[in-house]
């Protein structure tokens, strides 16, 4: 959907805003120059969503670990005798477990933070599909 409506250059529509959703850009306004160029500015607004996108997603508090603890619980294993015998597969998928038990004892989870995210706020999922 085309929003630019007015000539933007010596009387000619040559500069287009695209959008896929109609209601998305507010305030559209033509006016000035910027520099040297002789076409006008284009402003406009975003809008966005009412509701803000609640992320589920749980991380590692990585802060707030016992690293202490998790090196005592994974040290006090006979890794020796524990993967004896035993094939790559089945000594990896022991270690895993061991290793993932102990990270969930010692190492709390938190709600991920939006702050720090590479996208905007304004530019969620229904933008990008």
């Amino acid at each position: 959907m085309q929003v630019v409506e007015e000539a933007t250059r010596k009387g000619a529509l040559l500069d287009l805003v695209l959008t896929n959703k109609e209601g998305l850009l507010k305030d559209v306004k033509f006016g000035g120059r910027l520099g040297c160029s002789d076409h006008e500015m284009v402003e406009f607004r975003i809008q966005r969503g009412g509701s803000k996108a609640i992320s589920r997603i749980k991380t590692l508090d990585l802060r707030r670990a016992n690293f202490g603890l998790f090196k005592e619980l994974l040290g006090g294993i006979p890794w020796d005798r524990a993967l004896e015998g035993r094939g790559v597969k089945v000594c990896w998928s022991l270690f895993k477990r061991l290793f993932l038990h102990a990270q969930e004892w010692c190492i709390p989870l938190r709600k991920k933070s939006s702050k720090g995210d590479r996208r905007p706020a304004w530019l969620n999922k229904e933008l990008l599909a």
